[in-house]
């Protein structure tokens, strides 16, 4: 059922009484920013519309980068500025450091384990130092830089068979693969899919449900009393596809278990699910079986499914833009030269391929609207009061696209980054694709590495074209909401022998 006709159907009395009084209760003890007038009851939800990071883009050009919005019972900070994010999220990060949880993330008990919504308490801690010590340190990224470079091997093989055969790669799926495949050799130590195999193509379509259904504007997060119900279905399709991820990981556990107890088992043998299931026996802290499972889905889904929707799109401007391609192609072939792969190492000589990356994440971002942070203490910010457990949106689409900020906003221009000490890493808020503060992505590191190295690698070794009779302007650029921004039509396009 659609949220908007589901959101006509409860305005019973109990409700318009209940929040009338909770609207009255909570008038007047602060001063809220401003914000569009909201209606009884639904507040400003009618306002989302299907594009949230667009819908609030236009009301902030009203009210203000730092604009209050009622949805349903939940007070919404939305923040489309980076002087504002930098208030958020720097001098104010403790303050904004907790999570609005979605009803969705209760599916299987997801919220409980799941570093992405945990508070900010000694558990979370303790989970991040886990993950930055054995994943994303630069040391253990350096000691991994012969797997990415077999991984993206393996994605140019692919790539040449079909060029060999004139056929169309689809891009976002043969990127999407290498990174799984990348994350399951770091934490598995095998691939989890053939890319040639009809299971690379569901595990994709089961990543992208997950995030799109976690993103989903859900009628039960804004009238609380609705959980129970779960009226639009989300939380219980959720838990289907989270049940399908975790069957994948038992198996896996389930082997490695076999294996310890064998006289067989591997010596020296330490990949990140032996960390993990060293952890399950410690005394101090221990992980649960649902603990691992649900820290395993959030690095597999974030890991796989960013990465390769920032290259695919980045390809989607480049062929969108044969100048800008023709430029890219002639740094790399200048810089690396023919006949030999590109490796990491190349990829600090490149400026003008970083400068598309950046460019990249400021029009199309991984998480549009970052994930929600919440106030967790009073916190004044530019003259306003935001009360406690205020939600807060960073509307990081917006702050890409601010016409005070950047010159000609919607123009893909990697020109712009060129001599510019703008990066994406969290120190500089007119470009925060991946958060800042404490919540910030911690896989940006390895997404760093491994969006510049399979982009570097798709363009050094091929040109490419349109599949017959489209032209560049014929492309599809609708993108798809949900927790991630990911393209609503999948690109497709044909490798040429470069």
């Amino acid at each position: 059922m659609d949220i908007y006709t589901l959101l006509l159907c409860i305005s019973s009395m109990w409700a318009c009484i209940h929040l009338l009084l909770l609207t009255r209760k909570k008038s007047g003890t602060a001063k809220l920013p401003p914000g569009p007038f909201p209606l009884p009851i639904v507040g400003n939800l009618f306002q989302l519309g299907n594009k949230p990071n667009e819908s609030l883009a236009q009301l902030a050009e009203s009210h203000g980068p730092l604009m209050t919005l009622r949805l349903g019972s939940i007070t919404t900070v939305v923040v489309s500025s980076a002087n504002i994010a930098k208030e958020v999220l720097q001098k104010h990060d403790l303050a904004f450091a907790g999570r609005n949880v979605p009803d969705a993330a209760r599916a299987l008990h997801h919220r409980e384990s799941s570093m992405v919504w945990l508070p900010v308490d000694q558990r979370w801690r303790k989970l991040r130092t886990i993950c930055n010590s054995h994943i994303f340190t630069t040391q253990r990224l350096d000691a991994n830089q012969g797997l990415r470079c077999r991984k993206v091997q393996e994605l140019m093989a692919h790539v040449t068979e079909h060029c060999l055969k004139r056929q169309a790669v689809d891009i976002g799926r043969a990127t999407f693969v290498t990174a799984l495949n990348l994350i399951s050799n770091t934490v598995f130590s095998v691939d989890l899919v053939d890319p040639n195999s009809i299971s690379a193509q569901e595990f994709k379509e089961l990543v992208s449900k997950i995030m799109e259904e976690v993103g989903r504007p859900n009628v039960a997060d804004y009238f609380p009393w609705l959980k129970i119900m779960d009226p639009q279905g989300i939380r219980r399709r959720l838990t289907v596809h989270f049940k399908r991820l975790h069957t994948i990981f038992d198996g896996m556990i389930e082997q490695r278990l076999i294996l310890s107890r064998s006289s067989s088992k591997s010596p020296g043998r330490a990949d990140f699910l032996d960390v993990l299931l060293d952890y399950s026996h410690d005394n101090d802290f221990q992980l649960s079986r649902r603990d691992i499972n649900s820290l395993l889905v959030d690095i597999f889904t974030a890991g796989s499914d960013t990465s390769s929707s920032t290259v695919e799109w980045a390809m989607t401007e480049l062929l969108r833009s044969p100048n800008t391609m023709a430029k890219v192609r002639s740094e790399l072939i200048e810089t690396i030269g023919l006949g030999r792969q590109a490796e990491e190492s190349d990829i600090n000589r490149l400026p003008y391929l970083q400068a598309v990356v950046k460019e990249t994440l400021r029009l199309h971002p991984p998480a549009p609207l970052l994930v929600p942070h919440r106030a967790v203490s009073n916190v004044e910010i530019c003259g306003f009061t935001i009360p406690k457990h205020t939600q807060v949106l960073v509307n990081a689409w917006a702050i890409g696209r601010d016409a005070h900020v950047w010159v000609d906003p919607t123009t893909f221009s990697p020109e712009r980054f060129l001599g510019s000490h703008v990066d994406f890493k969290g120190r500089d808020f007119e470009l925060i694709p991946f958060g800042a503060g404490r919540r910030i992505c911690p896989g940006m590191p390895l997404a760093n590495r491994m969006v510049h190295l399979m982009l570097c690698s798709l363009l050094h070794t091929f040109d490419w074209k349109l599949p017959d009779g489209m032209a560049p302007h014929d492309l599809d650029m609708r993108d798809q909401f949900g927790i991630t921004l990911q393209k609503l039509v999948p690109l497709r396009a044909i490798p040429v022998q470069g």
